[in-house]
């Protein structure tokens, strides 16, 4: 078998957050159509828009399906923030079995954009897998909550995830943003 020919180092997308966010998000790095188009969960069969307009449809359908723009305010505005584990690696193709030689992204600067950061949710067990680096890096750009944000994995909403419906990535989705008071 022949090793993979060597990539370009593919760089992330800046994250999407406000200082009102309490439920981070975080996925593991964007695929190859999310890096293309610089927007996030761009896969027409990415089920993350659709489980966050089925949590909150009322209003929802003509943001979600409307700019990429309307669609980052209107997740701002539910008190969210999106963002990826890796600032960077290297990559061929979008699985994140594929990502080789990755760098975290500087959650310790994040920290200061989110003072009411209450948890974060990874998107996907690849994410999930740093989220003790994650709270590390939270702690010592010293958050204020640091020590209190709780810590979710969530099914993967990428269609590579086939493991978990719709329906029950719904429910795991809904479930924790209950828990955190951004939905009844």
């Amino acid at each position: 078998m022949e090793n993979p020919k060597p990539t370009d180092r593919l760089t992330g997308l800046p994250p999407i957050v406000g200082n009102g966010a309490v439920l981070l998000i975080l996925g593991s790095f964007p695929g190859g159509r999310s890096l293309a188009e610089r927007r996030y969960y761009a896969h027409p069969q990415n089920s993350f828009w659709r489980i966050l307009q089925a949590v909150w449809p009322d209003g929802a359908d003509h943001t979600i399906i409307s700019s990429y723009e309307k669609r980052s305010e209107w997740l701002l505005s539910k008190r969210l923030g999106v963002w990826d584990v890796y600032a960077s690696c290297d990559r061929i193709g979008s699985l994140d079995a594929n990502i080789r030689d990755p760098v975290l992204n500087d959650f310790a600067s994040l920290a200061q954009r989110c003072p009411q950061l209450a948890a974060v949710a990874h998107n996907g067990a690849a994410s999930f897998k740093h989220a003790g680096a994650v709270r590390d890096a939270l702690a010592q750009a010293g958050h204020l909550r640091a020590a209190g944000v709780a810590f979710h994995r969530l099914p993967s909403t990428s269609p590579a995830n086939a493991s978990s419906s719709f329906a029950q990535k719904l429910a795991a989705w809904r479930a924790v943003l209950v828990a955190h008071g951004l939905v009844e």
